[in-house]
């Protein structure tokens, strides 16, 4: 699990702020951004694929924290005090919140899509064996670092990408405001009360984290302490999250990522015994550390 998500969230930011200054269109800088920020993970995913566990979680944070450092020696950026997205000034207010709008939904689309399809492919069965055992895994042939690299990328161009999206809505950019972990306390309280290791957890959690800061955001330290409890209580009573008990009570999948796998004898006529058993219901209880990060 990595708590330096907000490394690439701030840097997707930055890097939108950095290319509409220089003379990139406001919105195609947004895109550009994302893509630069993943070729800049690929390099730091070499040094910190090698940590696991509790050193990788801490490691990632020191990396958000030297982000921060080294963005706040840009003379534009001047410090924490910031600077703007001017570029953005050409749009009326209706037409920003429009485009924002459509950029957001279709970023979304795109991302949670591949992330379907991949995590239904090679991919997805090679980062479940990867978060089973790593060893194991890599025994049995699986490209254990580049599996896990590719991973990396795409979560830091997601990250990169709300980034720039979040700095198009708001237009001030404050590095101790992008660079604060609290945007990876968020991603992973979606994840937890939403449904560790299911696809449609973490956006039923998104959908929750987000009506919930309508409603109570502007109280303050009592949202955050709330967000916390909330997560702990999750945690210790109902680990599998919302969705993950919707799908072990009911059996409900809307979007499955895993397959059902039919087992039986012979037919013994009508009344043969057929096992059915679900692919998805064996997989462990263990939160699964690689795709956390995602």
């Amino acid at each position: 699990m990595s708590v330096g998500q907000q490394a690439f969230f701030g840097l997707g930011a930055y890097a939108a702020v950095r290319l509409a200054d220089a003379g990139v269109s406001a919105y195609p800088a947004l895109l550009l951004g994302a893509v630069l920020v993943a070729l800049v993970s690929a390099p730091i995913s070499a040094f910190m694929l090698r940590l696991r566990g509790g050193e990788f979680a801490i490691g990632m944070w020191v990396v958000a924290e030297l982000a921060h450092l080294l963005v706040n020696l840009d003379t534009l950026v001047q410090g924490e005090t910031g600077t703007s997205l001017i570029a953005l000034q050409r749009y009326t207010a209706d037409d920003r919140r429009a485009y924002t709008y459509w950029a957001a939904l279709v970023t979304m689309a795109v991302l949670a899509w591949l992330l379907f399809f991949m995590l239904r492919g090679k991919v997805g069965a090679a980062a479940q064996a990867i978060r089973d055992n790593e060893e194991a895994a890599a025994s049995i042939g699986i490209r254990v670092l580049p599996s896990k690299r590719l991973i990396f990328v795409l979560s830091a161009f997601g990250c990169a990408a709300a980034g720039a999206l979040w700095v198009a809505t708001s237009i001030t950019f404050q590095p101790k405001t992008y660079f604060s972990v609290q945007w990876s306390a968020y991603m992973i309280f979606m994840v937890l009360v939403g449904g560790i290791g299911t696809y449609e957890g973490p956006i039923l959690g998104a959908v929750l984290f987000f009506t919930i800061e309508a409603l109570f955001g502007a109280t303050g330290v009592t949202y955050l302490i709330g967000l916390g409890a909330t997560a702990m209580l999750f945690a210790l009573l109902l680990p599998r999250g919302i969705w993950g008990e919707v799908e072990h009570r009911l059996g409900l999948q809307l979007l499955p990522i895993g397959y059902l796998l039919k087992f039986g004898t012979a037919d013994r006529g009508p009344s043969g015994p057929q096992r059915k058993r679900s692919a998805a219901a064996t997989t462990p209880a263990t939160p699964p550390t690689d795709r956390a990060s995602g």
